[in-house]
This record gives structure tokens, C-alpha cells and sequence, in this order.
């Protein structure tokens, strides 16, 4: 299956949902979606070459899947994913709950990729319990959840994973499954499960002791000095203790030591001291972030446009035991509950450690049906909350900066953003029939309060990225009455490329792309005043609502597809350049609005104006005044009072108006 890179290069632009070929592909689509039976399950839509895009569930497969052959679905991916849907296959199960499960288990078959997945498809550090060995053992692994053992992780740091088993066996002897010792017993325990009841007294004559065993690490399976019943304690105070369970295993260790000292057995009271104080070593190396014992994990999320990552804080009593970093495929090219929906799935798929309580920084639609299926993986209850305030908020958002963070390391370490820019520029010459990539690309935009303060941006991207040092400004000279960006947006054109402009260094290169904020009018006048000049730049422009972009040579505009390269870098040029000039008319029309709305009032000279301060003492008391109380002032007449009046409403309106584009 192609890579989202690789989709994204091969399809410049994509067919508009008025198509009539693509009307006629979907009405054929939904007359078989018609035959689907409203029963819960899995929908699975496949491309021409029959390999699977995406997986979905519903609790009513018929009327979910019309959702998408109808395009009422308002996900910006579905009209491009429907383009690829040649053909759809369906799985019927007996509940929406049984359909989550199957729907995870489908998505790791077949990697769909408009699907949220994990952006590189490595595997992740776990520790792991066999648990299904008379003689458990712990491992470090990275391999596929076997049937038998329990996995406690993920961890991105490995080192951290491997220090943690080491840390636990000096406080618990357990066998570690690399162990040549431990796997001769498990051989001959294997060969006859039958001698499970006294396998201690089998491996006593069959095997010999280990290294670990002579040094405390290990509890002496090898050399039959342990019962089943007794190893399974320790076991248990293992698996707690990798479940976040610290104080069941501190009160067990403490009552045994207590125990021993009782029966004057300082000798075994002195091992268990060692191993608390073992256990309060680790425990000082774990930040407290809660004043109360909450177990929860706390998940948060980053997005750039097709690339994000997901930060879990793993808490347990009151501590963060853990945290764990992922880089997913999907971004902003995605809904936010979307994605975080797919990585909650594919997270706890994955592992056994299961709170009660997993914090998000959004709704689900599908929390209960999740909280159902996590509920049965953890054995209680399972909440999905979204905190709004307090210590999980606070957390919740240190998550999401670690997340922004890992991120940019991802990122930078990876080339991602310079190889993204690359493709970005080769598609916008393929989309919009340039001889060239576009290495200088200049964007202008107009802001305005109805006429007033109006002024144009102009932003320039060079190979790319944002030129801040080409950046230019220019108030708009034309007199106006009202907001008119084409009259704004002609010339700004032609005092940026008058002759004088153009052959002037400090303006930079004559550009490969020229982008106007707007549709077919904006791009019909920045033509004519191009025209005008005699001069022949590549220009485009860009709608805010559907992201298309207008060409001169079709009257069709062209549409990039959803997450590409190419719109992620016109969208960013348009709103660099909508933010610029956002900033330069609040510049303006904060000095006008800072100035005393008297200077313009006629009949209020210095005087007069000395007299309405001694009066009220400042413009806010004075706003706040009657026409009767201005009049009132000594040396002040009626008409003037009003003409005063009048003008500070007219301040006032205007200042509350919005500014035109926001």
C-alpha cells in the first residue's frame, strides 16, 4: 500500500464532490450499502486494488456506512477517501462492544491508512510476566503479545525498562527469563506438567543453582529452595508492583519483616529491610504531582497538520511512574476526538495496565463503548474523563507540552519538516502548471474596519519557509468610505511592483508565485493590475472556506488533497499573512483610539479641553458622562457639549466593531 507521502505526491488534486463521475461512483456505492443489514459490526472500505483504507465500527452498520457514500459525514477526509473506495466488506457481530475489540484487531492486521496508527510501525519496550509457566519469569521484550503472559508498558525509554526489572529483582527475587537455569526447569516442567505439585523437589535433583541465586536476585527455583505457592507470592508482589500498587507491596514487606524480627529471625528481617529501603530508593526517583492517591493515566496530545504525538502520564498513587511518547500518522488533517479515539485503542490495546480513571483533553462519542472494553481488560470499572480545572488539568496540559515537545525532537531528528517542504513545493508545480518550484513565494492580504485604518501585508516564504527580513507593510493611500479589498488589494499591487519597487534590493527577487488572500474577484484584480504593469507572475488564490485555490487558466479551482504537503504550505502562507496584517491594523487603530477623541471635535481648542479634564478628571469619567453634565462645564456652550458627546459614542462604536477577516 502506498505511504500517505507517497498519496499525497501522486494525486496534486482530487475530484469536487459535484463531479458528475463522482456522483455517479457514489450513488453506485450507496445502492449496495442499501443491502447492508443495520446490525453491529465492522465496515472495512477497499481501493481498485482491493487492499483495505479504512476500518470502521457502528453500532447500525447500514445507516453509519450511508454516512459516508451520502458525504454526510463532515470528517475533511471522507470526500478524498471515498475518491479511493472502489468496493466495501462488512464483519456482523452480536454488539458494539464486541465490535471495538474487532475493530482494533483489524486495524493491526492491515495497517489502513486513514486509519490513526503509529507514525513509525516499531515495536516498544514492555516488561512481561509469564504467567503461564509453573515458574513465572520476567522479561525485557519487544515482541508481539503472546497468549499467557501479561506486558506492562509500553516504555520509550529502554534503559529505563531494563534498570526497573533490575531494581525490582533486588527487592523481589523472581527468575529472569534469560536465565539458562530457568529455562532447564521450564524444559523438564513442560515435558511433565504433571510434576507441577512438587516441582521444587524435581528440580532439587535435576538442576543446579544459578548465579542470581547466590547473590539474592534470584529466589532458588533452579535449586528447588522455593514452593510454587511461596513463588507466586512473589509473583503477585510484582505484578503489583508494575501495576502502580506500591503500597500493597510496602505493607506486605513490612508485616513479613515484622514477622520475622517477632520469631527472632533478624537475619530474614534484615533482607526485607533491604528490600524496602530498595523499594523507598525507586520511589524517591518518581515526582509527586497529586496530594491524594489517584491512579489515572493522563493523556496528552500535540498535532502539527499530518503529524502529531501523544504523551501518556502514567500516575499511580499519586505518583508518575512512567511516561511514554508516541508519534502518530494522522494531525490536524483529522478531527481531535478522532485521533485521540484511534490512539486510545491502539495504546491499551497493546498493554495490560489499565487505571481507573484515563484523563483526555476531549470528549468521546464512543467513551461508554470504550469504557466497556477497557472495564473487561482491567477486571473494575474504567472512567474516560475530560478535567476541566485543578491539579488533572494542570497535569493534563504538561502532557501536552511534553508531547509538542517530542515532537519537534521527532522532527528535527527526522528531516520530517525539510523533506515535507521539498514535496510541498514539487506538488504546488505540478497542481498549479508552474515551470518551476515555487522557491519565493509572496502572499499579500488587506484588513480593514469598514474603510478605516485599512492596510495590506505582505509575507514572503523562500524555499518554503517564512522570510521574516522580506516581510513589507502598507497602509492603503486610496480614500475609502467602505471596505473594498480589490480597489486595496490593486494598489498594493502596483506600489509593490512599480518599476522602482521591483529593481530595489531591499524588495528581494521577483517572485516564482504570487498569492492573494481570497477567490476569483481578488485573483481577477490582482491579474489586471499585473496586466497593467507588463508583468507575468504565476498568481493564485486562495478561499477561506473550501480551501481552494483559484487559478487564471480554469474556471475550476483547484482542490489539494486533505493533509498534503502543498495545502499545509498555502494555508500557511495565507494565514502568515492574514496574522501580519491582523497585527498592523490593530497597531493602527490602537494610537488612533489611545488619542483623545477630542482633538477632532470642532470648538474644542486648549482651553476648552483643560476645562472638561478639571471637571471630570479623565476621558473614562468624561465617556461616562450626560450630554447635560458636559454642558454643564463653565466656558463650554450646548452645541459644543454635543458636538463632544457625539463624538465620544462614535469612539466608542468603533471600537467595539470587529475587525473585516477576523
Amino acid at each position: 500500500m502506498a505511504t500517505p507521502d507517497d498519496r499525497g505526491a501522486s494525486r496534486p488534486g482530487r475530484a469536487a464532490p459535484q463531479d458528475p463521475a463522482f456522483r455517479d461512483h457514489l450513488a453506485l456505492l450507496a445502492s449496495q450499502v442499501a443491502e447492508v443489514p443495520t446490525d453491529p459490526g465492522c465496515y472495512l472500505w477497499k481501493d481498485g486494488k482491493g487492499e483495505v483504507v479504512y476500518v470502521g465500527k457502528a453500532k447500525n452498520l447500514r445507516a453509519r456506512m450511508r454516512q459516508y457514500v451520502t458525504l454526510s459525514d463532515e470528517r475533511e477526509k471522507i470526500p478524498l477517501m471515498m475518491q479511493v473506495v472502489r468496493d466495501f466488506d462488512y464483519v456482523v457481530v452480536g454488539s458494539e462492544h464486541e465490535a471495538l475489540v474487532l475493530e482494533r484487531n483489524l486495524i493491526a492486521q492491515y495497517h489502513p491508512y486513514f486509519n490513526v496508527d503509529y507514525k513509525d510501525d516499531k515495536s516498544y519496550p514492555f516488561i512481561a510476566i509469564t504467567e503461564s509457566d509453573v515458574f513465572p519469569a520476567i522479561k525485557y521484550t519487544r515482541e508481539k503479545h503472546r497468549k499467557g503472559t501479561r506486558y506492562f508498558g509500553p516504555y520509550t525509554d529502554a534503559r529505563a525498562a531494563r534498570e526497573t526489572i533490575d531494581t525490582l529483582r533486588k527487592v523481589v527475587p523472581i527468575c529472569l527469563a534469560t536465565c539458562a537455569e530457568w529455562k532447564r526447569a521450564k524444559r523438564i516442567l513442560d515435558r511433565d506438567p504433571a510434576q507441577a505439585s512438587v516441582a521444587n523437589l524435581v528440580l532439587a535433583q535435576r538442576c543446579r543453582p544459578c548465579f542470581d541465586y547466590h547473590v539474592g536476585r534470584g529466589p532458588g527455583v533452579c535449586a528447588g529452595m522455593i514452593d510454587t505457592v511461596e513463588y507466586a507470592r512473589h509473583v503477585r508482589q510484582v505484578e503489583s508492583f508494575l501495576a502502580g500498587n506500591r503500597r500493597a507491596i510496602v505493607g506486605e514487606l513490612t508485616d513479613q519483616m515484622h514477622e520475622a524480627a517477632a520469631n527472632l529471625d533478624f537475619e530474614r528481617a534484615g533482607r526485607l529491610k533491604a528490600r524496602l529501603d530498595g523499594l523507598d530508593a525507586l520511589d524517591d526517583r518518581q515526582q509527586v504531582v497529586f496530594s491524594s492517591n489517584v491512579s489515572a493515566d493522563l493523556i496528552g496530545v500535540y498535532r502539527e497538520e499530518t503529524i502529531s504525538c501523544a504523551c501518556v502520564f502514567c500516575v499511580r498513587e499519586g505518583r508518575t511512574v512512567r511516561s511514554v511518547e508516541f508519534i502518530l500518522d494522522k494531525g490536524l488533517d483529522v478531527g481531535e476526538e478522532e485521533l485521540v479515539s484511534g490512539f486510545v485503542k491502539r495504546y491499551y490495546d497493546e498493554t495490560a495496565d489499565v487505571p481507573a480513571e484515563v484523563d483526555l483533553d476531549c470528549e468521546l462519542a464512543d467513551a461508554e463503548v470504550i469504557e466497556g472494553w477497557l472495564a473487561e481488560k482491567r477486571g473494575h470499572n474504567v472512567r474516560l474523563h475530560h478535567p476541566q480545572r485543578g491539579e488533572k488539568r494542570h497535569l493534563l496540559d504538561m502532557a501536552s507540552a511534553n508531547a509538542r515537545h517530542a515532537l519537534m525532537r521527532y522532527m528535527v531528528k527526522t528531516g520530517y519538516a525539510d523533506d515535507r517542504t521539498n514535496q510541498a513545493l514539487l506538488q504546488l508545480e505540478s497542481a498549479l502548471a508552474l515551470d518551476a518550484p515555487p522557491m519565493r513565494i509572496e502572499c499579500f492580504d488587506i484588513s480593514t474596519l469598514h474603510g478605516h485604518f485599512t492596510v495590506a501585508s505582505m509575507v514572503v516564504f523562500t524555499n518554503g519557509r517564512p522570510d521574516k527580513s522580506q516581510y513589507r507593510r502598507f497602509k492603503i493611500q486610496t480614500p475609502l468610505t467602505e471596505a473594498n479589498d480589490f480597489v486595496s488589494m490593486s494598489e498594493v499591487l502596483g506600489r509593490r511592483y512599480a518599476p522602482e519597487r521591483m529593481a530595489d534590493e531591499r524588495f528581494g527577487s521577483r517572485p516564482d508565485l504570487l498569492v492573494v488572500d481570497g477567490g476569483k474577484p481578488q485573483l481577477t484584480a490582482a491579474m489586471a493590475q499585473l496586466e497593467e504593469l507588463g508583468l507575468d507572475i504565476p498568481v493564485c488564490g486562495l478561499a477561506k472556506s473550501d480551501e481552494e485555490i483559484f487559478v487564471p487558466w480554469d474556471d475550476t479551482p483547484v482542490v489539494l488533497p486533505s493533509g498534503s504537503p502543498s495545502l499545509y504550505l498555502v494555508k500557511q502562507v495565507r494565514d502568515e499573512s492574514h496574522r501580519f496584517a491582523i497585527t498592523f491594523h490593530r497597531e493602527l487603530r490602537d494610537k488612533a483610539m489611545t488619542r483623545s477623541a477630542l482633538d477632532d471635535v470642532p470648538g474644542v481648542g486648549p482651553k476648552r479641553r483643560r476645562a472638561l479634564m478639571r471637571r471630570f478628571g479623565s476621558m473614562k469619567r468624561l465617556r461616562a458622562a450626560s450630554e447635560e453634565e458636559i454642558a454643564a462645564t463653565p466656558g463650554v456652550p450646548a452645541e459644543v457639549a454635543h458636538a463632544v458627546w457625539q463624538a465620544l459614542r462614535a469612539a466608542e462604536e468603533l471600537a467595539e466593531k470587529p475587525v473585516e477577516g477576523e
